[in-house]
């Protein structure tokens, strides 16, 4: 069931109007209920998975408040990491390490032909899977006492409007929401409102038509012209993040209307400087969480600089392969990963080149690193979206050798209008530090906005539903 369909339209108006007549256990059973629908409406028999993975960690965090000695806390710890990544990894990776450990012997001239099977990935397990197995560890490390009603920890793990596509929130955060009494207030009502129409028209309307122009390109085989790889990496960028930041804040904007708040996962991305702060900005439920269980668990920034340098390659490594199973994500993280290291060594000296003195050249040095990481970062999407690597190097190669200049219809087609829409709002956004910058305006400037984005998802609206990015994921 898409947030972007008609099937969702009436799931949710029914859910909501009943929501709304529950006192809070009745909600909260509602709620359990409704994501069981809204999670089987893919596959009903993938409701055993997240049912199990809900099952398994209820146990162990228990177990492991109420464990006797460290021995055995550690014990239950082991046992959720080691199924929660087993499952992940039968899922997602099995056929993924069968064919490259093929390959491998191949290319060593050994003739290895092994057995596959036809694995359906269960949509929304990478995310689910993280979820409960921060909350385990969090509470191994006594930052959190564990849920006793399994019906609560259960809708904790499976609320459905951040089920799927996350984002990955914590326990610490999702999880005294649940248990707590909820007050709708109509300032919420508003804001969720905003928040699903804002990305159900970054979703229909510009992610969606900028797949017409990337997906053509990217299924071509080669040879590629230079220029068409540019548009449809650019058009990429857009569209990834449209519809990734589309979903979240449809997710946010539903969880208000609830009278929960969901964490922001998207944060202006694209104004970043720098590697750092564009992983503060950008999936800000998975780079906290490479960070907090991943990263620091291997030792951080505390054991020298060489250290860091392997844990920030080895974080991005894995934040890569999380992504799929694909030698392309592998790359794409291995990318970030330099991109943090070499920011991580250079950061001394760019302190010393801010002009501070003159806000005009300020801005201008702003300009500039903007627009070059950016242009760093559309990189990386050209391998993250390439179907393998031999694709990836084929195009980059075109683009530094059978380029031809754009035309203004080559800028028409690559959906330049609907960027521009865009970068309208999130310059507002950036230059108010607000995310919803449009409660700070008058209601006829309210008013006259929302008319203009239902115009644009009426006349530009890509219909049928067309899945999310991040379902693959």
């Amino acid at each position: 069931m898409l947030f972007n369909s008609l099937e969702f339209f009436i799931f949710f108006i029914v859910v909501y109007s009943t929501y709304l007549l529950f006192s809070h256990g009745g909600q909260n059973r509602l709620l359990l209920v409704a994501s069981y629908i809204f999670y089987g409406w893919w596959d009903w028999r993938f409701l055993s998975l997240l049912l199990l993975s809900t099952i398994v960690d209820y146990v162990c965090a228990i177990k492991i408040e109420d464990a006797p000695t460290s021995q055995v806390r550690k014990k239950f710890l082991l046992l959720s990491i080691c199924f929660n990544l087993s499952l992940l990894g039968f899922f997602k990776y099995f056929n993924f390490f069968i064919s490259s450990f093929e390959a491998l012997l191949a290319n060593l001239g050994i003739a290895f032909h092994p057995w596959t099977l036809k694995i359906i990935l269960p949509v929304g397990i990478s995310f689910y899977t993280f979820q409960t197995m921060s909350y385990v560890i969090d509470i191994y490390r006594r930052d959190l006492k564990p849920a006793r009603n399994f019906l609560d920890f259960a809708l904790y793990v499976s609320y459905f409007p951040q089920l799927v596509a996350g984002p990955i929130e914590r326990a610490a955060h999702l999880l005294p929401q649940v248990l707590r009494p909820r007050r709708v207030t109509l300032e919420q009502f508003y804001q969720g409102c905003y928040l699903l129409f804002w990305g159900l028209f970054q979703k229909v309307v510009i992610a969606d038509n900028l797949a017409k122009v990337v997906d053509p390109i990217f299924a071509s085989p080669p040879p590629y012209d230079g220029l068409m790889v540019l548009l449809a990496t650019y058009a990429f960028a857009f569209q990834i993040f449209c519809d990734f930041a589309g979903y979240s804040d449809m997710a946010r904007g539903l969880g208000k209307m609830m009278g929960f708040d969901i964490m922001v996962n998207f944060n202006l991305p694209y104004f970043a400087t720098n590697a750092r702060e564009f992983w503060q900005r950008w999936h800000i439920s998975l780079s906290t969480w490479l960070r907090d269980y991943l990263y620091i668990s291997l030792g951080g920034n505390r054991q020298g600089e060489k250290a860091t340098y392997r844990n920030l390659m080895i974080t991005m490594l894995l934040g890569g392969l999380w992504h799929g199973a694909n030698w392309t994500f592998v790359v794409w993280g291995a990318f970030h990963g330099l991109l943090l290291i070499i920011h991580r060594a250079i950061e001394p000296s760019l302190k010393k080149l801010r002009l501070s003195s003159n806000i005009i050249l300020e801005n201008i040095f702003w300009g500039v690193r903007v627009i070059f990481f950016f242009h760093l970062v559309c990189l990386g999407w050209l391998f993250f979206r390439a179907p393998n690597l031999s694709q990836a190097l084929d195009m980059l190669t075109s683009v530094l050798t059978a380029f031809h200049w754009p035309t203004f219809q080559n800028l028409l087609d690559a959906g330049l209008f609907f960027i521009l829409a865009l970068l309208l709002v999130q310059i507002l956004q950036y230059r108010q530090k607000n995310l919803l910058f449009i409660f700070e305006y008058p209601a006829w400037i309210r008013g006259t906005f929302y008319f203009v984005i239902w115009v644009l998802i009426l006349t530009f609206g890509v219909t049928g539903g067309k899945a999310f990015i991040y379902f693959q994921f």
